[in-house]
């Protein structure tokens, strides 16, 4: 797939493929998030769904991939995206770090899932009880300091936690995992290229949400 990014100008024409082109999707925005909003339905239900893991899917695979979603998650192992959206192999190009945050690594991955593989929705998933963005207000609140590169680490979650302080410091956390969701989104809107050109040309739709622990439900904001 590699290939595809000399569509983008990325690469030269003679870069190699990493494996064969494949028809992308053709799930419209609307419908690629109504697959996850249904599929998570189906999760917090109980609901017994199949989907598709097995050896024939494998094989299907090996001769590329047309993922529907990219999907901006925390590294937390609580949150596993497949599980909790009910889907299978290559279905989601899943992008995981502690605090669901955007480098440049990170919104390299989201470009490439967006102007190569095709996908028609970006995800940015935040969740309750977030270590990292609990981190980043204790930094705020206490200005807390971590070993290592993890205070480095969670300053990109600061200004989150910082725009939703006002409200007091009880839900604070919450309000922050909110805020960081909806705050990484609306940077990918604003900030990408290749996003804007896919936004612009009605092929794509990103959306911020919020994962619930005990629940298991996904409260989506779309007016990002």
């Amino acid at each position: 797939m590699i290939g595809g990014l000399a569509a983008l100008g990325v690469l030269g024409t003679g870069a190699a493929r990493a494996s064969d082109p494949v028809a992308h999707s053709t799930l419209t925005p609307d419908e690629a998030l109504q697959l996850l909003k249904v599929g998570n339905d189906a999760y917090v239900t109980e609901a017994p769904f199949r989907a598709a893991w097995g050896r024939e899917r494998r094989v299907e695979l090996a001769r590329g991939q047309a993922p529907f979603c990219v999907l901006v998650g925390c590294s937390d192992s609580r949150v596993p995206p497949e599980l909790l959206f009910g889907r299978g192999l290559g279905e989601l190009f899943i992008i995981r770090n502690a605090g669901n945050t955007i480098d440049t690594t990170a919104l390299g991955s989201v470009e490439y899932g967006v102007g190569v593989l095709g996908c028609p929705l970006v995800v940015v998933l935040g969740h309750e009880n977030c270590g990292a963005v609990a981190a980043a207000v204790e930094v705020v609140e206490r200005n807390a300091t971590f070993p290592g590169v993890i205070g480095e680490m969670v300053q990109p979650i600061i200004p989150a936690v910082l725009s939703v302080r006002g409200g007091g410091s009880e839900g604070l956390l919450d309000r922050a995992v909110r805020a960081n969701a909806r705050r990484v989104a609306g940077r990918l809107k604003t900030q990408s290229p290749i996003l804007q050109q896919a936004l612009a040309a009605g092929r794509l739709k990103v959306v911020a949400a919020r994962y619930d622990l005990d629940d298991g439900d996904v409260a989506w904001m779309e007016d990002v």
